[in-house]
């Protein structure tokens, strides 16, 4: 039990959901033409997001002996070079699996594995780093797309890049959730960029459907921001949670157009996104 909270703790598997609901959310938009790359497409991608959040403790290891204590490595449960060398073998079995899909796949997933070694390398010291974060969704997106057959498209990329704004302004929150008294409004610009692409995605039979996921994210953005601007007490941290799990939700305000089957798979992907922040241990 001990070993299982430990992985638990290091690949922040609660955030799986979202990287899941991504890769689909692009798989779908360019075409969904191609099924047989999606179980590569899956397993790569959360190999990589496995690999990207060990290397993160492996990188922030000073900085945790100092203010995380509890976290793996400070608190001596595993040794910081074994976390670094399973980070990138993590990361390189991720690329190779998405080769099955093809290679356009794999060279998007090794620009994403650049981008998270990017992040993790400077996210302490640069304010900007959220951005990579977004950068990071985006490629997530564009494997999604690439896996899909038809190849990248209009769409997948605009709603990736919509998706990317969403997640630089979640990390920004991200950022301020141990000083919350540095807590600023114009990330909320970035979070409203999925329901204004929506907004000119969303035309005909699909305008009823789209403002319906739009309003549904827009409630769910507000509950998380009351947390943090409308409470006694600033909660960035809730607000950091509930807004991951409300990346679910914008990717299906991308794929508004989805018969019922996505739309209730994306549904289930948030309900599971809700369980594992409640379950799954954090420190």
């Amino acid at each position: 039990m001990p070993l299982l909270r430990t992985l638990l703790l290091l690949s922040r598997a609660g955030g799986l959901p979202a990287v899941w609901s991504n890769c689909l959310a692009g798989w779908w938009l360019a075409g969904h033409r191609e099924t047989e790359g999606l179980p590569f497409l899956f397993v790569g991608a959360t190999l990589m997001f496995i690999g990207g959040n060990f290397l993160n403790d492996a990188f922030d290891a000073d900085y945790d002996r100092e203010h995380r204590r509890a976290r793996p490595i400070p608190s001596g449960t595993v040794a910081w070079k074994t976390v670094w060398r399973w980070g990138l073998a993590l990361l390189a079995a991720g690329v190779l699996v998405l080769l099955g899909p093809g290679t356009l796949t794999a060279s998007l997933g090794l620009a994403l594995v650049v981008c998270i070694i990017a992040y993790n390398t400077i996210h302490q010291a640069l304010a900007l780093s959220p951005a990579l974060l977004g950068a990071c969704r985006l490629f997530l997106y564009l494997m999604g797309a690439a896996a899909a057959g038809h190849g990248v498209s209009g769409w997948s990329l605009w709603c990736g890049l919509a998706m990317a704004g969403y997640v630089s302004g979640v990390g920004c929150f991200k950022r301020w959730e141990r000083t919350p008294a540095l807590v600023n409004y114009w990330p909320v610009l970035l979070l409203a960029l999925p329901i204004l692409l929506a907004a000119v995605m969303n035309a005909g039979g699909y305008l009823e459907k789209g403002l319906l996921l739009s309003a549904i994210l827009a409630l769910w953005g507000a509950r998380a921001l009351r947390q943090t601007f409308w409470s006694a007490e600033r909660k960035v941290g809730v607000t950091v949670l509930e807004l991951e799990a409300g990346i679910v939700f914008a990717d299906w305000l991308a794929c508004a157009d989805a018969p019922h089957e996505l739309s209730f798979t994306f549904l289930a992907l948030f309900g599971v996104t809700l369980l594992c922040q409640r379950v799954l241990p954090r420190a």
